[in-house]
């Protein structure tokens, strides 16, 4: 079976598969482009794990682009799948949308007050956006236009003639046990990362009608209804007459195959047939449809009755997405490649993607965890500068930020995210006061407009500002808590007398950072800049204390933003005040 094998090494995938791919084109079609493919079913918001099945080609695509040779990829989209059922939470669809179950994605009316003529265009249109801002280049086939143009007129007859080769294949595994479930470690963690995890849905199909005229690869669309409750009840091979019956509406007729455009193959042979009439060399497979008779194992088969081999390729894992529980209760539904758009630069995203092998399963963050990636690509980013990331990272970054056609518009000064987003959370809006703050980071270098900060302060205040709950959020004392100071002991009030007098000499993220930090050391009889290991445990219970106090009196909490970041944010003047001088 042609699945490209999944080393374990920490050497880079991308260009293992690169090489693989570049060999197997050349012995299929020398001389031609590679061609690599992806599926996507518009039925619904193409989420996060979709974006694997475009994500994984890509990069091969762009490798090979970049060593110099041609290659194509294609999306086919499934528009001309029947829709199969009303997604929950989708704006501007009501339980109205259920009669149009049975039709083409195109024949579907769009959601009320979308821009697009219908339900599949809908749909593609913010896939296609998401993947121009991340850079992903790719030739866009419709289904409904290939088959309503009649393009696969040919193979649609071929197929028929062939009907029972096919129905030979696909009953060797039509009494075969159900596939395992996925591994422990793919599992997805509640219903919401489940549906993530799904295909388009077509791996579920059915795979041809069979009864008393026998079997038939192929389903027309009603003439009457729309629909594909169609069933063949005879076909002529040489005159191509094919009657069929609607159980829908009861609608039947007698039309001639080889002029008839309103049908489909079954997807356990529309998608080797596409493989064969495409030349695909690439195409990875998700969990759905990788399982002992599912739709690539049956297609590795069925691709020879069209004179075509099976793709080689991977199958990918889950991608989870931490915060999920949350995002969905309120959506309805699993995150799409704009939402995370929304909350991270197209190079994050793209990172996430690069940096695991296909059959490793990872998570997107939409909870605190974004800061933690930021954090960790932002190390990875100096790494990459000073020369000191190992190999396989730097080339998972080199392909975060540029593709072959060149690099991705970027942040001019990538100032820390989690810094940005406590600057956004306590301004709230106030972009006056959010420059006043950040200028302030660094008074050597100060920032002199929030241009330099764009697009990464924009996306950290669409994260504080959509998923961040009310009640986390950072809301500046107005008045002094006036009880707390009278109730403060000595040490606790030499402890602020010492942070406000050197407030002024260290009025700087650095300075700050070194500041709150060597106040309890001071206190203690340390020097302000001893290491950890030169003071006793107890200093970092007292560190600990002292933090609290300043968040109580400054926020009216235990914890909040970094303290270095809330200092500034509130202002000299103000920091006095609320801290009693």
């Amino acid at each position: 079976m042609p699945i490209v094998a999944q080393s374990t090494e920490t050497t880079d995938w991308v260009s293992r598969f690169a090489d693989e791919v570049i060999a197997e084109s050349e012995r299929r079609a020398p001389g031609k482009p590679v061609v690599v493919a992806s599926g996507l079913s518009p039925s619904g918001p193409i989420h996060l794990g979709n974006l694997r099945e475009v994500m994984t080609p890509h990069l091969v695509a762009d490798e090979v682009r970049r060593r110099g040779h041609q290659a194509r990829h294609l999306i086919s989209w499934d528009d001309y799948d029947r829709y199969r059922k009303v997604p929950a939470g989708v704006p501007g669809v009501d339980e109205t949308w259920a009669e149009h179950i049975g039709k083409p994605l195109t024949s579907v009316p769009a959601p009320k007050g979308s821009p697009h003529p219908n339900w599949a265009e809908h749909f593609k249109a913010a896939m296609v956006a998401s993947l121009a801002e991340m850079g992903v280049e790719f030739d866009g086939i419709s289904q409904t236009a290939q088959y309503t143009s009649g393009v696969y007129r040919e193979q649609i007859l071929h197929a028929m003639k062939h009907r029972r080769d096919i129905d030979a294949i696909l009953d060797q595994y039509r009494t075969k046990k159900p596939a395992k479930q996925p591994q422990k470690s793919q599992k997805p963690v509640d219903e919401a990362e489940l549906e993530a995890a799904e295909g388009s849905g077509a791996a579920a199909e059915d795979d041809g009608s069979s009864g008393s005229a026998g079997y038939f690869p192929y389903k027309p669309y009603c003439g009457n209804c729309e629909k594909d409750l169609t069933t063949v009840t005879a076909y002529d091979d040489d005159s191509t007459e094919l009657t069929y019956a609607c159980t829908a509406c009861g609608f039947s007729e007698t039309v001639r195959l080889s002029e008839f455009n309103r049908g489909k193959l079954v997807w356990k042979v529309d998608w080797p047939m596409r493989w064969a009439y495409e030349g695909v060399v690439f195409e990875p497979s998700g969990v759905d449809h990788s399982s002992p008779g599912s739709s690539f194992q049956v297609g590795g088969q069925i691709v020879g009755i069209f004179g075509g081999k099976q793709p080689i390729g991977p199958m990918y894992a889950f991608v989870g997405i931490s915060g999920m529980a949350k995002m969905s209760s309120s959506k309805g539904g699993v995150p799409t490649p704009a939402d995370a758009l929304q909350i991270m630069e197209p190079q994050l995203l793209r990172w996430l993607y690069a940096r695991r092998r296909p059959n490793q399963s990872f998570k997107i963050a939409f909870d605190q965890e974004i800061q933690r990636l930021y954090d960790e690509w932002d190390r990875l980013d100096a790494k990459v500068a000073d020369g000191s990331a190992l190999p396989a990272d730097a080339a998972a970054h080199a392909r975060a930020v540029r593709t072959a056609a060149g690099e991705l518009p970027k942040t001019p000064r990538p100032l820390p995210y989690r810094t940005l987003a406590s600057v956004a959370d306590i301004t709230a809006g106030h972009e006056d006061q959010a420059l006043r703050i950040l200028g302030e980071l660094d008074p050597a270098n100060p920032i002199a407009s929030l241009e330099e900060a764009r697009p990464r302060y924009d996306k950290a205040e669409a994260w504080i500002n959509t998923h961040v709950p009310a009640d986390q959020r950072t809301i500046v004392r107005q008045e002094p808590d006036a009880e707390l100071l009278k109730s403060l002991d000595e040490p606790s009030r030499q402890s602020l007398r010492l942070l406000l007098d050197g407030l002024a000499d260290h009025w700087s993220l650095d300075g700050l950072t070194h500041h709150v930090y060597g106040v309890p050391k001071v206190q203690a009889g340390f020097p302000a800049d001893a290491t950890p290991k030169e003071l006793p445990p107890e200093i970092k219970t007292a560190q600990r204390t002292f933090f609290a106090l300043l968040y109580h009196l400054l926020v009216g909490r235990d914890t909040g933003p970094r303290l270095p970041t809330l200092l500034l944010a509130v202002g000299q003047d103000r920091v006095r005040t609320l801290l009693g001088e």
